[in-house]
Order: C-alpha cells, then sequence, then structure tokens
C-alpha cells in the first residue's frame, strides 16, 4: 500500500501566527515534525502541504518535500485532499499529521497506519485514556466515546459519558474515559468523499469536524495509545517544549 504522511501547515493562525516556521532547539518546529514523521516505517513519503511561500521555502532547504496548496481551505483535511492529489503517485491511504506537534512519535504514525490497513476501516484515529478530572473538563481537550470494537460513537469538548451518583473528582476511577489525539488517518477514496460533505448542526455546535463524518454515516475506528505528544498552540506553549527539549535533551 501506498501510504501518504502529509503535514498540513498553515502560516496564519488566530492564536499564534507564524508557528510552522518558529525555532525549538536550533530548528524550526515544521522541521521536527518532518523529521519524526519521516521515522515512520509505514509512510511511503512525507509531504508539507502549505499555502506560505516561506513555509515551503524552508522544507525545501532542509530537503523535504511540500507543495503549496490554496490558502481558502476551510481545515487541515482538505488541504491533505489537494496535496494527496498532486502527489505523483496513486495514493491508497493519507494519515493527516498535526504540525504542530514537534515530538511526534513515529510509533504512533505506525500505530494508526496499520489500523487503516485493516479492509473495513475507511477513516481512522488516535485516543488516549484520561486519568485526571482536569483533562475532562477542559472543553479544549476532546473527548470520545468508544463502542464495539474501538470504533468512536461520538466526539465532544464535555466529559462524556456523565457517571451518575458520582462526583465529578472521581469519574475516572469510576469508568474509563478517551481523550482524542489529533492524528487521522484515511483512505484515499474516503477522503475524496468526505471533502464533498457540508457543515452538520453537530459539528457546528462542538466546532469538530469529525462529527460531520458521523452525522453523515461514516464509521471512525480508534487505536488506544498511552502516549501523548504535546502540541504548540499559543507561545506559552513554545515555552514549555523548550523546557521538555532541555530537561530531554535526546529529542534534539
Amino acid at each position: 500500500m501506498n501510504i501518504l504522511g502529509i503535514i498540513p501547515a498553515r502560516f496564519g493562525s488566530s492564536r499564534f501566527p507564524g508557528k510552522p516556521l518558529v525555532k525549538i532547539g536550533g530548528k524550526t518546529m515544521i522541521q521536527r515534525v518532518y523529521e519524526q514523521a519521516q521515522k515512520a516505517e509505514k509512510l511511503s513519503a512525507v509531504i508539507v502541504a502549505t499555502d506560505h511561500e516561506e513555509i515551503f521555502q524552508t522544507v525545501q532547504d532542509f530537503g523535504g518535500m511540500a507543495v503549496m496548496t490554496i490558502p481558502e481551505h476551510p481545515s487541515g483535511t482538505d488541504r491533505c485532499l489537494e496535496a494527496a492529489r498532486k502527489y505523483s503517485e496513486p495514493v491508497d491511504i493519507v494519515i493527516n499529521i498535526q504540525g504542530d506537534e514537534p515530538f511526534i512519535r513515529p510509533e504512533q504514525i505506525d500505530q494508526l497506519a496499520s489500523l487503516l490497513e485493516a479492509e473495513n476501516v475507511e477513516i481512522g484515529t488516535l485516543v488516549k485514556p484520561i486519568n485526571d478530572s482536569d483533562t475532562l473538563i477542559d472543553p479544549n481537550k476532546v473527548k470520545v466515546v468508544l463502542g464495539a470494537k474501538n470504533r468512536a460513537l461520538y466526539f465532544s469538548r464535555s466529559a462524556i459519558p456523565f457517571v451518575k451518583d458520582t462526583s465529578l473528582k472521581d469519574w475516572t476511577s469510576k469508568h474509563t474515559f478517551y481523550k482524542h489525539l489529533g492524528l487521522y488517518g484515511y483512505k484515499m477514496d474516503t477522503l475524496n468523499e468526505i471533502s464533498h460533505m457540508q457543515p452538520t448542526a453537530l459539528e457546528e455546535a462542538e466546532s469538530l469536524e469529525q462529527l460531520r463524518w458521523l452525522e453523515n454515516g461514516k464509521l471512525v475506528y480508534t487505536a488506544i495509545t498511552r502516549h501523548e505528544s504535546l502540541s504548540v498552540d499559543t507561545p506559552e506553549d513554545l515555552k514549555k517544549v523548550e523546557l521538555m527539549l532541555q530537561q530531554q535533551p535526546e529529542l534534539r
């Protein structure tokens, strides 16, 4: 199978403009993400999909592969589709790799790729058990309820499911909750199909694109990981990543 890893990288960001180009330990963030993705054994190639000439040139300068995409894409999913269509070879599976996780683990990319190799899996993603109530109640941390065969039943910014007759601080001791990690994989035919779906009511209520797919009857399968990569959404997050680099010099 030809499995293509695509890293969407926009220059514009409401909370942190230009963040793909910020330096972390002497390397731009986009270079760190790219180099980590390249370590994944199952990817046939890694491409950065960007709307900005400076990002494009930066990737080329460190020897990476990049493609220019239109700036109007409403989501990283749409940017991934344009990049996959421009790739020189037929693509079977696309792995959408977040461009703001400089220390993403290659084994997680491989874990997701393995999930997508199953014939019945059209869309896949990773989830991680939640062990603290702070994460559970944080609306910026997306939660997911799993059904049979680890199929996603629903994604929400709220703490779900509700645990009756139990104090919220004790919920994680009464039930296994899962946090959604923003690493997606799609069969190429499915990626084409979901790009034509219109925004839905649940998606707009929660501001979660994956609810559009569920509302349209698509099945989203998950794989459970114990690892979590630190994402950089704000300048404050960048300081945390730089501190992490100082404490763990092997990441350099």
